[in-house]
């Protein structure tokens, strides 16, 4: 059965990783699943076909035959228990690679996205100046206990995992900002993440599609097709909460 999952036909980060497909699409390249690319316009999204597969008119989605999933977390998840590579055989290895990835998601990521609503959607508030160091302050928290937790290692738990793959996925997101930069060892984890050949791949392919670059046809171990969606739609930031102003560092390959 073939995979296919869902992108942004025109990726609201000008194609700098940080829309979540890229977190499946490095998940596929781990454990060696090829996988087809349906691109989504803004339009599209909101229409009955793609409500039927994410009831908030969101990416990524899911299908592999009769399955359809949406949800970064639960996808990545389906993965990673389907397929070796992402969790380790040690059952109690295993549960804590899958606490990692609750903890990107539901502890690390949320006070990040703060960061992205403080300083876009209500940064013409007239408190915005007051909130925005407050937000910082709480990531920066996050991020003192996450670097300790980590100290010298080069992974979360042992070897890399889904929970790094999360968690790395999730620190990207910071570049940006410079936040990362304040913590020497998060930023060289995050860059040991990105170094990995599977996430290679992944980012190449996202950023093959706003380059305007086709990958058609290249289909193979850890390979995909791209098929894309025949309408064009308004390019609208407001759209989705991942704006046109976090491209960050754009890496050509």
């Amino acid at each position: 059965m073939t995979i296919v999952i869902t992108a942004f036909e025109r990726s609201p980060d000008g194609g700098a990783g940080l829309a979540r497909d890229t977190r499946v699409r490095w998940a596929l390249e781990e454990v060696g699943q090829p996988y087809e690319v349906r691109l989504v316009s803004f339009r599209a999204k909101k229409e009955p076909a793609h409500l039927r597969l994410h009831p908030f008119g969101l990416i990524p989605t899911y299908e592999e035959g009769d399955l359809s999933l949406f949800e970064t977390g639960a996808i990545i998840f389906h993965i990673a228990e389907h397929h070796a590579g992402l969790f380790p055989d040690d059952a109690n290895a295993r549960a804590r690679a899958i606490t990692w990835m609750f903890a990107a998601l539901n502890t690390v990521e949320p006070p990040i996205l703060e960061l992205v609503t403080a300083r876009f959607a209500e940064g013409d508030k007239p408190w915005a100046e007051e909130r925005l160091p407050l937000v910082k302050d709480r990531i920066r928290d996050r991020l003192v206990q996450l670097s300790t937790h980590l100290g010298d290692a080069d992974w979360l738990d042992g070897d890399f995992s889904a929970g790094d793959l999360m968690t790395v996925s999730v620190l990207l997101r910071l570049r940006p900002s410079g936040l990362l930069d304040e913590f020497p060892k998060l930023a060289a984890y995050v860059a040991r993440g990105e170094a990995r050949p599977a996430y290679e791949r992944a980012f190449a392919a996202q950023w093959a599609i706003n380059a305007g670059h086709s990958q058609a046809g290249c289909r193979g171990r850890g390979q995909h097709e791209q098929t894309s969606d025949p309408e064009a739609d308004t390019y609208d930031t407001h759209t989705d909460p991942q704006p046109l102003h976090l491209a960050g560092r754009l890496r050509h390959r």
